[in-house]
């Protein structure tokens, strides 16, 4: 029980990767807030986690706009009385070639990805800096590392979170708050299952290990930063890609 009472908002857990985040930190016996854009897809993982015999609490929020953030982290505190842990993992895509790509396909997804983590961020530090405590992971990504061919908008948007994360590690240290990054690479999630059969055989090529990962293989390395045993972590990028980029 390696977060035993610790509270842990997760963002975009009402599938994925951020699903597999909540039901994971749930059995390791964390409070978990299961934030979403979608209330049913937040209340089924709340309820997942329920029959485990774990505490959750589900919250709708739209975490690009400021006001909902800082409600959502309101209502966090006075149902747990505090934030311990913050995983930043709410993200969308919108792809499209560069010369084509629209100011509302990269304004969403910017805003999504990249400005979400800093609104969340600034609501839970006014929390964690009086406590002299506190984890935040951000999810970057293998596109933000090596960029991709149209998806110049999620490219930007990881790049940043990398950025972020070693920028805020440097400002908070002095308040014992750890702040790290994982990246990873081609995940099964709802998103990537999508993507016509070829091109999928065409991406498992490219990664040594021979496979995707898995939702729990994020989990657990998410796990891992929250935990005290990696107090002497932070501004660091955690690979998750099978070797794919080393």
């Amino acid at each position: 029980m390696r977060l035993q009472d610790q509270v842990a908002i997760i963002t975009g857990a009402g599938q994925g990767i951020g699903k597999g985040i909540a039901t994971r930190f749930a059995s390791e016996g964390a409070k978990v807030v299961v934030v979403d854009l979608n209330y049913d897809n937040c209340a089924a993982v709340q309820s997942e986690i329920e029959a485990m015999g774990m505490n959750a609490i589900a919250i709708k929020c739209d975490v690009s706009k400021r006001a909902e953030v800082e409600d959502m982290v309101e209502e966090v505190v006075r149902v747990f009385g505090t934030v311990d842990i913050l995983i930043n993992n709410a993200g969308i895509t919108r792809d499209g070639w560069f010369m084509k790509m629209t100011d509302d396909q990269y304004d969403a997804v910017l805003n999504v990805n990249l400005k979400s983590m800093v609104l969340c961020a600034q609501s839970v530090l006014k929390y964690m800096i009086p406590q002299q405590s506190g984890k935040i992971i951000n999810m970057a990504s293998i596109i933000g590392e090596m960029g991709n061919a149209g998806q110049t908008n999620y490219a930007v948007a990881k790049a940043g979170v990398i950025g972020l994360t070693k920028t805020l590690a440097k400002e908070f240290a002095s308040k014992q708050i750890n702040v790290n990054a994982v990246s990873p690479g081609f995940i099964d999630t709802e998103m990537t299952l999508k993507i016509p059969e070829k091109m999928r055989e065409d991406i498992l090529k490219t990664i040594p290990l021979g496979r995707s990962g898995k939702p729990l293989d994020i989990a657990n390395a998410c796990l891992f930063l929250a935990s005290s045993e990696a107090d002497y972590i932070t501004g660091q990028v955690l690979r998750l890609n099978g070797g794919t980029l080393v």
